[in-house]
């Protein structure tokens, strides 16, 4: 029954427990990375700038440790897989730093709010990305 409802939605059963994976261990990387982020600037006083290449950096080598082993199997990973999973994710620093500069110094929202849209963002890029370096 429940591979029934899985297969309306995913190509195969394999596939959406992948993106399950990928949500619960995304989803306690962000945890911590926000955790992270809110401890450096509320009690160690950095800037939110500054603090989320730091929170995220951490989260970073968490969630490839998990990616690796736990969300797509991919223990036997190549030199080349490894290169292109650290430019994918500084890439994904990039697009976080980004979206959290625009959202606090442009727009004007409170740095937590600006993480969570940065979030949801590199999210996406993190998935199709990572699927695409740890799967090929």
């Amino acid at each position: 029954m429940l591979d029934k409802i899985i297969l309306k939605f995913f190509p195969s059963t394999e596939r959406f427990w992948e993106v399950f994976r990928f949500l619960v261990v995304g989803g306690s990387c962000f945890v911590l990375e926000y955790f992270l982020l809110f401890a450096l600037t509320e009690f160690v006083g950095f800037d939110p700038l500054i603090s989320a290449p730091i929170a995220f950096t951490i989260s970073l080598i968490v969630n490839y440790i998990l990616c690796v082993y736990v969300v797509f199997h991919a223990e036997n990973q190549s030199g080349r897989q490894m290169f292109f999973f650290i430019l994918t994710s500084i890439m994904g620093l990039g697009i976080n730093q980004l979206v959290m500069w625009f959202f606090i110094d442009i727009i004007g929202i409170w740095y937590m709010f600006a993480k969570v849209i940065a979030s949801a963002i590199v999210m996406i890029w993190n998935y199709f990305t990572k699927r695409y370096i740890l799967k090929k």
